[in-house]
């Protein structure tokens, strides 16, 4: 499965060009990103891929020296989840 991505998404299409799963956290100020919104299509719950989003745009955040806020509920959940990524989340 191969994302694309985008300045501030993250994203994957079937191969009718239909957006299937997707993660979107745009830009608060120069500095910081929010994530806002994170979406799996009902076909392809249950595989991970919203964990996988998410791990995808933590690590864009990161290489990019940005921090983060979660405002979307499944974010916040992921990094309750997984405190090794939480380096990025604005204190």
């Amino acid at each position: 499965m191969d994302f694309i991505y985008e300045a501030n998404r993250i994203y994957i299409n079937d191969n009718d060009g239909h957006m299937q799963a997707e993660v979107t956290f745009p830009c608060i100020n120069e500095t910081t990103v929010d994530i806002n919104h994170t979406f799996v299509d009902p076909s392809l719950r249950g595989q991970g891929i919203a964990g996988k989003l998410m791990k995808a745009a933590y690590d864009k955040i990161k290489n990019e020296n940005k921090k983060a806020i979660a405002t979307c509920s499944y974010a916040v959940k992921w990094f309750d989840s997984h405190k090794e990524y939480c380096d990025i989340l604005s204190k």
